[in-house]
């Protein structure tokens, strides 16, 4: 590797793909302090050979915390992959929390003891480096899990760089019998260099304020204008989305620093309805919705789900963008006042203000 990782960013600066921001440059040399743990040997002599001898016996990774939209996740995707190594992942954490349960269910099946040395056995083989997004525990079994696992892929070698909106000693605060995980929150703060970003710029607030949100009619322009969208948003990466919800599951296929990218039938072809939609966005931030017909009786189920919907995006402020056969006002076509779509009608057109969702 011939550049570092502030060549890298100091190269995307001058070429106009960042905004100059003086927190994302002050990061620069934990981001190197990352690359060195990773990448190069350890010098045995001098003053600074001990120091990164000791940074590397001591740190096994990254946990870097701050508010939304201060370009964690961003700076995130430019280190993963910036970094030359085969044996790394990089999810989105409740993508990790969903493969969790996924392998616990095989594992539980065989028996075993204890379910955690043959569920680390299986995130370490060929993983030396791991990059969690937007890290956050919600309840005391999930925290427990990931708790022993990281602390059994630190033993292995495993170098993990992690974002969250919440500094470890935050997390799950207040919640239900939270000192039951209190020693894995340490195996965070032990194991891991915890640094606060605090950017004042809110990127993804400057990325979407004033782009286009509703995109009519569904054509082909349509289509690439989401597409740039979602490039943006997701960086070329794109992960699987599971929400489990009263015993049930529902699945999608792309998913990406907490921007969700559907159909409409996919979405609303569903028997789902509003506590599922809530659910849905309280796992989301941003919503990418392609393809909405026009509204009649003949698919008044899907239309009264896309109220639904739409009634709840507004509610939690999730941003909406939008690909639809006609502009709100003629999307129903038989009349808006069946089923209440006047309200719906009025909020999309909101939804598409300039500073709407900031």
């Amino acid at each position: 590797m011939t550049e570092s990782i502030r060549d890298v960013y100091h190269k995307l600066l001058q070429d106009g793909g960042i905004i100059p921001d003086q927190a994302q440059a002050d990061l620069l040399d934990d981001l190197e302090g990352l690359e060195n743990i990773l990448l190069k040997p350890v010098s045995t002599t001098g003053l600074m050979g001990k120091l990164f001898r000791k940074r590397a016996a001591t740190s096994k990774g990254l946990y870097l915390w701050g508010s939304v939209g201060r370009g964690k996740s961003m700076l995130m995707d430019l280190f993963y992959d910036h970094i030359p190594i085969e044996e790394k992942r990089r999810l989105h954490f409740l993508t990790f929390i969903q493969e969790i349960h996924d392998r616990l269910k095989v594992i539980r099946q065989q028996e075993v003891e204890d379910v955690i040395p043959p569920l680390s056995d299986i995130f370490a083989q060929d993983l030396k480096f791991l990059c969690l997004d937007e890290f956050q525990i919600d309840n005391v079994p999930d925290g427990v899990i990931v708790g022993r696992l990281l602390k059994s892929l630190f033993a292995k070698g495993t170098v993990l760089f992690t974002t969250s909106n919440r500094q470890p000693s935050e997390l799950y605060k207040d919640g239900l019998n939270r000192h039951l995980i209190e020693s894995y929150i340490q195996v965070l703060e032990s194991n891991l260099n915890v640094v606060e970003f605090g950017g004042r710029l809110d990127h993804r607030k400057n990325r979407l304020q004033g782009k286009k949100s509703y995109f009519h009619p569904a054509n082909e322009m349509a289509s690439q204008g989401l597409e740039a969208i979602w490039q943006e948003l997701s960086g070329g990466h794109s992960e699987r989305l599971k929400i489990e919800f009263k015993g049930r599951e529902i699945l999608f296929s792309q998913f990406s620093n907490g921007t969700l990218r559907t159909h409409f039938w996919e979405l609303c072809g569903q028997p789902l309805g509003p506590p599922d939609f809530l659910a849905i966005a309280n796992n989301i931030k941003v919503l990418i919705l392609e393809d909405v017909p026009l509204l009649s009786r003949q698919n008044y189920n899907e239309a009264k789900r896309f109220v639904m919907l739409v009634d709840t995006l507004y509610e939690n402020r999730i941003k909406l963008f939008v690909s639809a056969a006609s502009n709100p006002e003629n999307l129903y076509i038989e009349g808006s006042e069946s089923f209440e779509f006047n309200r719906a009608v009025s909020r999309l057109n909101e939804m598409q203000s300039k500073n709407w969702g900031n």
